[in-house]
């Protein structure tokens, strides 16, 4: 198939004439599928979601974005700084913003603020899962904040609970959902993560390199299913204020 004829199985992440991201990804992400991008704080794991989730919006696609940092406001001022204005896409639906601040109760929380079975509550909450694209924001902080899972890690039985989460994760994409995971793997030990590095359609970490005094950003694409056309292997970026992302290099091995 030439790379110029538009891959059915991909979403487009759009953006094309204001960045080379949809591109480096060769056309996008699959459907159905699962999306994890690893890296420390600061490596630039909301700021992807953040231009996924625009681009996504502006190719049609519908799109919930789970923040576990950001609130409503909060949210819609990061988007703005960055030139990603979402308002009409919030308004007409398109797009649905929740804000999980666990420090407060949050939205996974009862009257009480106790936050028992906050993963079943959160594969429970149907609206948000009748978008075309659901992304956790970050998918570590709701795995640390559920008590039963902070139990289970304690028994040294997490990755029978990361079984059970990604049972879940297969039927919705079954269903043609595609679920994006943000992951700090400083805060949550192999045992939780690795079932979902090994599932995952698309794997990419994201990682911060000193070159003298500056800091770079990199993708560093470990896994990519369904590709359309090449997908770089490493992909330097910045994120900047009034512009968005941009791609600042790449390399192919």
């Amino acid at each position: 198939m030439s790379s110029r004829t538009p891959n059915q199985n991909l979403l487009s992440i759009g953006l094309g004439e204001r960045d080379q991201l949809n591109k480096e990804l060769g056309g996008g992400i699959p459907r159905g599928s699962i999306v994890l991008m690893e890296g420390d704080y600061g490596a630039g794991k909301s700021a992807l979601s953040q231009r996924f989730c625009y681009g996504l919006v502006e190719e049609g696609a519908t799109v919930t974005l789970l923040s576990t940092e950001l609130t409503v406001s909060g949210f819609i001022n990061q988007m703005h700084s960055l030139e990603y204005d979402v308002t009409r896409a919030l308004l007409n639906e398109k797009l649905l913003f929740l804000s999980a601040d666990f420090d407060s109760g949050g939205a996974f929380s009862d009257g009480s603020g106790d936050r028992k079975e906050l993963l079943k509550r959160l594969m429970e909450a149907e609206v948000m899962w009748k978008s075309d694209v659901v992304i956790l924001d970050t998918f570590d902080s709701i795995l640390r904040n559920d008590p039963t899972f902070e139990a289970l890690v304690r028994n040294n039985e997490e990755r029978q609970a990361a079984l059970e989460i990604i049972s879940f994760f297969r039927n919705m994409i079954s269903q043609g959902k595609t679920i994006v995971l943000t992951v700090d793997p400083s805060a949550v030990g192999d045992e939780a993560i690795g079932p979902f590095r090994s599932i995952a359609d698309v794997f990419m970490e994201l990682q911060m390199v000193e070159v003298g005094s500056d800091v770079r950003r990199n993708i560093s694409v470990k896994r990519f299913a369904g590709m359309g056309s090449q997908v770089g292997d490493t992909i330097g970026f910045s994120v900047r204020s009034g512009t968005g992302l941009v791609i600042e290099s790449r390399s192919v091995a």
